[in-house]
């Protein structure tokens, strides 16, 4: 009964298209109960300087510290899974704008807003709330714009006029950014530079723009539950408001809203092919009073279309060796992707069912 009754509500929420921002416009004071989330345990937290996710500088990639970078790069992949980075040529001004924009489209009016909401994984451009709503157990206090920008780029026209422009400009500094990062993540590897590009690694970007409204009761609910990314990495810009946690030892360590920084963050697949040397950590977002909270995410990835041969990925065959035998199956991406479409973030972690035993 209790499962046919959040069915019933779930298909109501959908039906307004409005999303999170929906519920707060309409003046809510208490959260439907389809966004409780049981043992949240937002008690088990460090602020402590020492538990702080590493800040890596990349101004001087090109010269003497290259090497030092590419070190503080390969030990926060291994240990931690995520690190900030600094001095990485996206300018000021344009991480601004897309916040801005993104900020803006999800607060656009409702009949504006409401003709892209959908979950056709066809479409180029497309907002919802929580892409799992119908998969995962708990519903996430969260709307998210989607846009598919590379290989196959979008219509400009598809893609509203107030964030259209800035979108895609920012998605050109990143997909550049990633390249460099690749180049790092190869190396840090003991690989050539070009090594992850040429597996693909850099093929696909898929942007994010995620909007988190203020909550009346966020010890109820989370922005996002505790997850893996899918791809290889996520570049992510945050705002202000702060609240993106990262699992470490078993801690949820707080990770700064630093002016001018994008965080970075091992993502699914790069874990599988670095046979578990780079770790892909959970992570989540906390709901708050204050907000709205915006964020942008690049998930850098591989391509997956319609009557194109899947590709393949397993293990680095230059990283395994007696001592090092491979962890994982080869898998094909639509599979690792369908299984995490089907499982939603309740999933539990997205690579278990293709250990090798």
């Amino acid at each position: 009964m209790f499962q046919s009754q959040r069915i019933k509500e779930l298909e109501a929420f959908e039906d307004t298209k409005a999303g999170v921002k929906g519920l707060i416009d309409s003046g809510v004071q208490k959260i439907p109960s389809i966004f409780y989330h049981d043992n949240i345990n937002l008690f088990n937290t460090t602020t402590s300087s020492q538990s702080e996710i590493p800040i890596i500088d990349l101004s001087g990639i090109s010269g003497a510290s290259r090497f030092e970078i590419i070190n503080k790069i390969r030990d926060a992949s291994e240990n931690w899974g995520f690190f900030q980075i600094i001095n990485h040529g996206i300018p000021r001004n344009v991480m601004e704008e897309v916040i801005n924009g993104v900020r803006g489209f999800h607060e656009l009016d409702f009949e504006v807003k409401e003709k892209f909401y959908s979950r056709d994984h066809n479409k180029s451009f497309k907002y919802n709330s929580n892409f799992d709503l119908f998969q995962g157990q708990r519903t996430n206090w969260r709307d998210t714009l989607e846009c598919n920008i590379a290989p196959i780029p979008p219509n400009p026209q598809d893609i509203p006029h107030i964030c259209r422009d800035i979108v895609l400009k920012y998605s050109e500094y990143v997909m550049n950014l990633a390249i460099t990062l690749l180049e790092l993540l190869s190396e840090g590897l003991g690989l050539h530079a070009n090594h992850l590009k040429d597996m693909k690694c850099n093929e696909g970007l898929y942007f994010l723009g995620q909007y988190y409204p203020p909550c009346p009761q966020p010890e109820l609910t989370l922005g996002f539950a505790s997850h893996t990314d899918s791809g290889f990495i996520t570049i992510l810009l945050q705002d202000q408001i702060g609240g993106l946690q990262v699992l470490h030892q078993n801690q949820w360590v707080e990770v700064q809203s630093l002016p001018g920084a994008l965080v970075v963050n091992i993502a699914d697949l790069l874990q599988l092919i670095t046979n578990d040397r780079f770790k892909s950590a959970h992570h989540r977002v906390l709901a708050k009073r204050k907000g709205p909270r915006t964020s942008v995410a690049c998930l850098i990835r591989t391509h997956i279309a319609e009557g194109v041969e899947p590709r393949v990925y397993g293990p680095i065959k230059e990283l395994l060796s007696e001592k090092n035998p491979p962890k994982y199956r080869d898998i094909t991406v639509k599979e690792y992707i369908m299984h995490r479409y089907k499982t939603g973030l309740d999933g539990g972690f997205p690579l278990s069912p293709f250990k090798l035993s």
